[in-house]
Order: C-alpha cells, then sequence, then structure tokens
C-alpha cells in the first residue's frame, strides 16, 4: 500500500462533516496520500459518516458493502458519527480497517501504519485542510455539543463542545481572503455558544464556566466583528445557531457588520411547548418566536431558516398544529424538515416511536404545502429589484448561477460572468426557492 498511496472520501451529512474531510484529506496528502478518482480505484477509502437519520446511516451499510465487493483489497475508515457507535460497529465489523474517532486524526497514521511523526498537531482542527472550493470556504471555529437534544447523537458522538482561539480562526480566515475566497462559513455545532476565553497561558479553550464579567472573553459576537475587520471583499455566514442562545448583542452584530450576511439559520425543531421540553431544548415556542421579531426588527430583509422534525414521539395532531402556526406566522423562507429517525443511544431512543411512517410523511408534506406559499411571498420581494449576487458556479445546462447575501439561488440569463465574481443582477422572476435576472452592467 505504501508503494501506491491513494485515498478517496465519501462525505454523508451537515457542513461539519464536509469540513472535516477537507482537514482529512489535508492530512492525508501532508502524508504522501494522492486523491484517486473514485472509491473503486483508492486503496484507502474514508467514510465520514451522518448518524442523524436513518436514512444517513443506511448509506454507510451500502457503501462499505460496495467497496468490499468491488475494491476488496481497499483498506476502510469509518469517521464521524458512526465511528464510536458500538451497534455499528458489532454490525460491520471487520470490513472496517480503522474506526476513527475525528479528534484523532492526528494519529490516523499510527494507526494504519505504527508510524509516529514528531510535532504533529495535537487538535485535528489545526490541520491544514484541503479546501473544496477557491469560492466558498468553511471555517470551522470549534467542535462538539453540550445541549444533549434528545433526539441527537452529536454529543456522543463529537463531545464536549471545545472552542478554538480567536486568533486561530482569525490567521485561518486570513489566509482564505488572501488566496481570493469570497465567502467564509464559520461553522461549528452551535456557533452562537463559541468563548474564547483569553488566558496568559494563550492556550486552548473549552465553554465551561467562563468569568463572571466579559473582560478577557470572545464571544461570537465578538469573533464575528474581528472577522468582519479582516480586510478584504467578502461575505460571512454561520451555522448553526441555537435559539437559547441567540443573544440581542449577537442580533445587533450581525445587523450591523456589513460583511455578516443577513440569512439567520435557527432551528426550531417544533412549534409545541410540550414536544420542545420533551426534545430538551430549552426554549418555548413564545421565546423563539420574540427572537424572530427581534431579528426582523433590527434586519427587515433578513432571510429565515429552520430545521423541523415531525412525528417526534408522542406528538399528537393536535401538538403538530402548533407547528403549522409557527410556520404561518413566522413565514419561513426555506425549512429543512425531517421525519424523526430513532437514534441508538439518545434519550428520545428509549420512547416509543408511535407516530407512523404514514402520518410522519403526511406531516411533512403539509408543513412544505405551507413553505411553498411563504418562500414565494418572500421571493417576490425582490421582483424588479437589483441585487448582489456571489457567482458560484454554471449549471449542467451550461446556465450561470450564484446566491445573494440572504442566500437565495438566482440563474444569471445571458450573462458571462465567472465564478466568483460578485455582480448586480435584477430579477425579473421568482419562484418558491429560486429567482431568475439579468446582470446590470
Amino acid at each position: 500500500m505504501k508503494k501506491n498511496k491513494t485515498y478517496y472520501i465519501i462525505t454523508i451529512g451537515c457542513q461539519m462533516n464536509k469540513s472535516d474531510s477537507e482537514r482529512i484529506a489535508g492530512y492525508l496528502e501532508d502524508n504522501g496520500f494522492a486523491l484517486a478518482s473514485s472509491e473503486i480505484k483508492a486503496n484507502l477509502v474514508v467514510l465520514t459518516t451522518c448518524g442523524v437519520r436513518q436514512s444517513a446511516e443506511d448509506r454507510v451499510y451500502g457503501f462499505v458493502g460496495k467497496i468490499k465487493k468491488q475494491n476488496p483489497k481497499a483498506k476502510i475508515i469509518l469517521t464521524g458519527c458512526l465511528s464510536d457507535r458500538q451497534d455499528v460497529r458489532k454490525r460491520l465489523g471487520e470490513q472496517v480497517d480503522v474506526w476513527l474517532n475525528i479528534n484523532d486524526l492526528p494519529k490516523l497514521m499510527s494507526k494504519l501504519f505504527g508510524e509516529r511523526k514528531k510535532n504533529k498537531p495535537t487538535s485535528y482542527l489545526k490541520i491544514k485542510p484541503k479546501y473544496n472550493s477557491k469560492i466558498s470556504a468553511f471555517v470551522p471555529i470549534g467542535n462538539g455539543c453540550d445541549n444533549f437534544c434528545a433526539y441527537c447523537v452529536v454529543p456522543y458522538a463529537r463531545g464536549r463542545e471545545i472552542y478554538r482561539p480567536a486568533q486561530e480562526i482569525l490567521k485561518e480566515v486570513k489566509d482564505l481572503v488572501a488566496k481570493g475566497c469570497k465567502e467564509i462559513v464559520l461553522i461549528a455545532q452551535n456557533v452562537n455558544s463559541y468563548v474564547d476565553v483569553l488566558k496568559s497561558t494563550g492556550s486552548s479553550r473549552r465553554r465551561s464556566a467562563p468569568p463572571q464579567d466579559d473582560r478577557g472573553i470572545i464571544n461570537f459576537s465578538k469573533l464575528l466583528k474581528k472577522v468582519n475587520d479582516v480586510p478584504g471583499n467578502f461575505w460571512i455566514r454561520f451555522a448553526t445557531s441555537h435559539p437559547k442562545d441567540m443573544s440581542d448583542e449577537l442580533i445587533k452584530t450581525i445587523a450591523n457588520c456589513q460583511k455578516v450576511c443577513q440569512h439567520i439559520h435557527l432551528p426550531a425543531q417544533a412549534g409545541d411547548d410540550k414536544i420542545l421540553s420533551a426534545m430538551n431544548r430549552k426554549y418555548t415556542a413564545a421565546h423563539y418566536k420574540n427572537l424572530i421579531k427581534k431579528i426582523r426588527k433590527a434586519m427587515p430583509e433578513a432571510a429565515i431558516t429552520t430545521d423541523i422534525i415531525v412525528g417526534f414521539p408522542g406528538e399528537t395532531k393536535k401538538q403538530f398544529s402548533n407547528t403549522i402556526k409557527l410556520f404561518k406566522e413566522i413565514k419561513f423562507d426555506m425549512a429543512y424538515i425531517a421525519q424523526y429517525s430513532p437514534r441508538f443511544g439518545t434519550a428520545a431512543f428509549k420512547l416509543k416511536d408511535n407516530v407512523s411512517r404514514e402520518e410522519k410523511k403526511r406531516r411533512e408534506e403539509e408543513l412544505m404545502k405551507i413553505l411553498r406559499k411563504t418562500a414565494l411571498e418572500n421571493n417576490k420581494k425582490y421582483l424588479g429589484k437589483t441585487t448582489e449576487v456571489l457567482v458560484s458556479g454554471e449549471s449542467k445546462k451550461r446556465e450561470q448561477y450564484g446566491y445573494t447575501k440572504t442566500n437565495k439561488n438566482v440563474k444569471i440569463k445571458m450573462s458571462n460572468v465567472k465564478s466568483g465574481e460578485f455582480v448586480k443582477v435584477k430579477i425579473t422572476k421568482v419562484e418558491d426557492f429560486g429567482m431568475e435576472g439579468e446582470r446590470v452592467a
């Protein structure tokens, strides 16, 4: 294997998984591996897994089976949400060569070959990534989660919250901007719980028990300001936020920072207080609605998107009707609606999954119907107006496209624009989840 060191990475799941895969690629290439054209041609295959839904987990089983059948000599590394799941390990057994918690990435060569290198990074987040895009880059500001929502495996898969020093994050941002990157996406399981407690030692920071005043503390609001102050023409996005940690200070900062996109992704998960309590979300529907009012008062043009779970154990039709009310009242621009899926090891796994698959599907479709209507109404506000668009690529039909600061997809008609350009586009047509326009000279 050492004579022909090739790798291929299959990534399933969230932005954090995509970012992790970029660091895995950087690590492997720094250790002499070259990218193969497919998992069938590589002699080292990495699966960055997601365990948030059963469908994502099932994809992993399918990939492992395919690789073992078509490329039996390949070594398989499994990382991500499923890497520490004992039931998954039992099911896949020796088909996986290395089970890798992402925090142990610096030890991968040792796990594969028994090799040990001096001065290797102590944290996987210090590893230089191989970015997949020159236009937009994920910059992780931390890893792990302390929230323990009843349905979620992330705190068990990734551990407790650990955040990177602000100076380390700023250096990565500055390097990206210097190379022409036009969009920085700050990511963590819960970005707005970020904290960097500045100590004389300059050591890395954990979220627990910061001082009682804010002297010597950089929270997420202050971090955003520092990234906003980095010289250059670029946008800033972030994901994901938790409603219990969305402060007035942060809302004001987003509104006042010119480079920060006015697109707020704020997962509601449900619109009923009893279900929110059962989910261990630590806020009420009224609190969520009040946050949206504050955001829209500070940023009238902001786009609001969310995550929703339908069919959580015990969710009655009456309780679901409160989620319908939430959708009609908030008028989301986009929502990622998931049917509840029991996750091994979570608190909700012990509950009876008593909402039928058919009913979950019906509820999802009912919310989608409302979403399509509100998204279209929101997009109509753009008709005839000129807005800035970041050109991100070309479709299979050779049509150029991009997106706005509010994360609206835009097809740019009859225009010779280049990926990575900021252009002015007059919107001439809108749909529920997209718009079309012409470049303005």
